[in-house]
């Protein structure tokens, strides 16, 4: 019998599922099952059945999270799995600090799917692979992937101004709740932006979906 690669899917939306499940419908690739929250993927990865987990970077409302958090997570506990991830993030900060963990296959959403095939089959064989809108940000970046892999862990305090912040909340409201001053609020602000790597606000509401400091708009999955 020829050799197949075991997939497990993740994602939170049923027709990015599908999506993938007819984009992935070759000879050399079996579908095992589908999760659509990081507690249904530990389940599934628990029993073995899986070489390679295709997974999207955010999924709210799982027992272990998701995006950077739970990718550490899953490669400490199955350092045999291979992970494919598929995400809107072109964020240079964040992609950094997924090479650096060990992910090394990543997908843009916004590029053609066909890049899913080879994607799973190099990393099942422990190679590297980025989409091109993925691999056209990694060849900008200032540090080779790895190096530097501190660039978004914010301290809990940065942590709470932008959560704070992109729920619409203004500095001088954020320093009045949180019994902080105008400046340090700002201040804070403005060293979590640069961590992240963004200069805009709009960047920064960006980065806070994919990561989930702000909650998703999609209604909850049943």
């Amino acid at each position: 019998m020829p050799y197949k690669i075991r997939v497990v899917i993740a994602d939170d939306h049923p027709a990015i599922v599908e999506g993938i499940k007819q984009s992935i419908a070759v000879s050399t690739i079996e579908l095992m099952d589908t999760a659509r929250n990081s507690t249904q993927i530990i389940a599934l990865l628990d029993k073995g059945i899986a070489d390679v987990l295709v997974t999207d970077y955010a999924m709210p409302g799982g027992e272990f999270g998701d995006g950077l958090p739970l990718f550490e997570f899953i490669l400490r506990r199955y350092p045999d799995i291979k992970i494919v991830v598929m995400t809107m993030m072109d964020n240079p900060g964040v992609l950094r600090t997924l090479i650096a963990l060990g992910v090394r296959c990543i997908i843009s959403k916004s590029d053609d799917a066909s890049h899913l095939i080879p994607a799973i089959h190099i990393a099942s064989s422990g190679g590297q692979y980025f989409s091109p809108t993925v691999n056209a940000i990694v060849q900008t970046l200032d540090k080779p992937p790895g190096e530097d892999n501190k660039d978004v862990n914010l301290s809990k305090r940065e942590s709470e101004v932008i959560r704070l912040y992109v729920s619409g909340m203004k500095i001088n409201d954020i320093a009045a709740q949180l019994h902080r001053s105008k400046q340090t609020v700002s201040s804070q602000k403005n060293s979590a932006m640069k961590k992240i790597g963004v200069a805009s606000d709009a960047d920064l509401f960006k980065y806070a979906l994919e990561v989930g400091l702000v909650p998703s708009s999609s209604p909850p999955q049943d």
